[in-house]
């Protein structure tokens, strides 16, 4: 029988690698609901090859210069149109689009009752608490398919979370992790999106390059697993074969590793509990030598105490975070901002806004208004580089 597949973001990273995936196994996967941002053209193509019935683009007028030339499948737009395609009852709703705004449609797809894989961390990061309970209200999974906390969730099977002692978060390092401090400043948005080892879009690219992507992961793996954020350390490990490994309170480490490409966390999540076979994914261990593993420079890269910090204040201090890093790394790209201007700009906005130790939805959102205005105000304060 056929798994019924909705992706959110089939034209970034992520939808894309998991199109490749339904791609090489058409007899076990249907696409059902495609969403995207923007990009109209690539839209058209997956449209011709995979056929949804229901297709939405945010940008209205995207949305609507493809409707006048698409037959065959209903096409909508914004926010509500996403909401109709996660909300779409299918096997499995894959959640990969960017930031905050991946928030409402995770939540709607968990409602409906589909199975979410989620590589949108964002939502997680801002609404971890009120997400994960309304999973368990719903009788949801939420699978992950961050390589990272893929690795966590594969290493914790057949584990009780009582015997966990830490989890190793792997992180390359980004592309400027050796760079001298004092270059930092003068790193460009074209620099910051060239990641050394993973393909991906340009917002998680320089989230990485600043660490603050492992920040998050800090915060998502808390709910995710139900950790503690002392529990969760950050390791640099530039080869990016071990994606993470978990350390049991019997002095036991479980790594899992792993060739550099999305498309087997993604497999993974797809098939689950059953694993799909990719011959050509294969890890030659024979070719492996001189994994190096350090701790991360924090000083040079402060994005990840911060993270770390608003994870451990909790309420709604990670959705501060995330709003004004998201505020921070749109500018940044933009030309207005400076690399190292992204952490001042969190830094500013987190000693700027009050936090509520409420987990209401409604205490998030606001929480994120608030945060996006006063990011803004402190990037209007600061140099252009």
């Amino acid at each position: 029988m056929l798994k019924h597949v909705s992706i959110l973001g089939s034209t970034g990273s992520i939808g894309r690698s998991t199109l490749d995936v339904i791609r090489k196994n058409r007899g076990i996967f249907k696409v059902d609901a495609l969403a995207a941002r923007s990009n109209a053209e690539l839209l058209r193509e997956q449209i011709k090859e995979f056929h949804p019935e229901l297709v939405v683009l945010s940008n209205e007028d995207a949305a609507r210069s493809l409707r006048e030339c698409t037959t065959g499948c209903t096409v909508l737009s914004g926010v509500e149109g996403l909401n109709e395609a996660a909300s779409r009852p299918v096997d499995i709703a894959v959640c990969a689009l960017v930031g905050a705004v991946g928030l409402h449609p995770l939540l709607s797809a968990i409602r409906a009752g589909n199975r979410v894989a989620i590589a949108n961390k964002e939502p997680l990061v801002m609404a971890g608490k009120y997400v994960m309970e309304e999973a368990a209200r719903h009788g949801v999974d939420v699978l992950p398919i961050d390589s990272e906390h893929s690795a966590i969730f594969q290493c914790l099977q057949g584990n009780m979370l009582s015997d966990v002692r830490y989890v190793h978060l792997t992180a390359s390092g980004g592309p400027f992790y050796r760079t001298p401090p004092e270059l930092l400043s003068d790193i460009t948005p074209g620099q910051a999106t060239c990641h050394p080892t993973w393909d991906m879009g340009a917002k998680i690219s320089v989230d990485s390059a600043t660490l603050m992507n492992k920040g998050l992961e800090i915060i998502e793996a808390m709910w995710l697993f139900g950790l503690r954020s002392d529990q969760i350390q950050v390791v640099i490990h530039p080869q990016s074969i071990i994606h993470s490994m978990v350390e049991f309170v019997d002095g036991s480490i479980l790594a899992q590793l792993g060739v550099t490409d999305m498309r087997i966390p993604i497999a993974l999540a797809l098939s689950y509990p059953e694993r799909l076979p990719a011959p050509e994914m294969r890890l030659d261990v024979t070719t492996l030598s001189g994994l190096s593993f350090s701790p991360p420079d924090c000083t040079a890269f402060p994005c990840l105490a911060l993270a770390r910090a608003a994870a451990e204040t909790g309420g709604t201090a990670p959705a501060i975070l995330n709003a004004s890093n998201e505020v921070a790394v749109d500018r940044f790209c933009a030309g207005r901002l400076s690399f190292t201007g992204i952490a001042e700009v969190v830094a500013r906005t987190l000693e700027r806004c009050a936090c509520s130790m409420e987990y209401k939805l409604d205490a998030v959102l606001n929480a994120d208004r608030v945060a996006r205005e006063c990011a803004l105000s402190v990037v209007e304060t600061m140099k252009e580089p």
